[in-house]
């Protein structure tokens, strides 16, 4: 076989790129809220509603959604009030509104995103990375059309410090739950709480690292996609 045949096998076989567009939303309060849409093959595809870490922006999900979308979901990646400008990239709902929020204050921006998914999905998941691995259990616990909650370094980390857990109880949902090594505990208080039968906590064997970045980290990513593949693998 030429070299030239051996790369056009290679395109053949080539993974095909994931398209996105960008989308614009409107909070209950009127803030206009920035996203990444990341479509699945049919609107028959579960939905996975991605949600950044403090500091952050929607780029987090930058390699992580196109994955999700090759395991057979849609995804939405937003752009919260309570953010910011890491990986290089702005964040837009931030910049129109002025300023960022704190944790609690996003939460109207995570149900916006649920309201525009119910359009494009009958089964929607949340993911939640830090400080929204906690804000996904008070929204899952509001919302009950919610299908399955994915929380990356969960904690209390809101002002009372036990409205994390408070909202666990509620949900009965399929739950998935992890973060680096020293934050086992924590993780662990927060799935306790959980009312759901259906729940995992993974552990990662060497450190790990905080919040959803280690989808995308090459030391650890493999290991928490295994996990993360076998817990979807329900919702196919």
């Amino acid at each position: 076989m030429t070299m030239g045949w051996v790369l056009l096998a290679v395109a053949a076989w080539a993974a095909p790129p994931v398209i996105s567009q960008e989308v614009r939303l409107r909070a209950a309060d009127g803030v206009e809220v920035f996203g990444t849409y990341y479509p699945g093959s049919s609107r028959s595809d579960p939905l996975v509603l991605l949600f950044h870490m403090s500091g952050s922006n929607r780029h987090e999900y930058a390699e992580i959604a196109p994955e999700l979308v090759r395991l057979g979901f849609g995804c939405l990646a937003i752009d919260q009030r309570s953010g910011g400008t890491m990986w290089n990239q702005p964040n837009q709902t931030v910049e129109r509104l002025g300023a960022a929020t704190g944790f609690l204050g996003a939460l109207p921006d995570l149900e916006a995103a649920l309201t525009w998914a119910r359009t494009r999905s009958r089964k929607i998941l949340v993911l939640g990375s830090s400080y929204t691995a906690g804000l996904v259990f008070l929204l899952a616990a509001r919302h009950p059309e919610v299908a399955g909650v994915l929380a990356f370094s969960p904690g209390e980390y809101l002002p009372d410090g036990v409205a994390v857990r408070g909202a666990a109880a509620k949900v009965r949902v399929p739950v998935f739950v992890t973060g680096a090594k020293n934050e086992t505990e924590q993780v662990r208080a927060i799935l306790a709480a959980v009312a759901s039968p259906d729940k995992v906590q993974f552990v990662p064997r060497d450190i790990g690292l905080h919040g959803a970045l280690v989808l995308s980290h090459p030391l650890y990513k493999d290991e928490y996609w295994r996990a993360l593949r076998r817990f979807l693998s329900r919702f196919r």
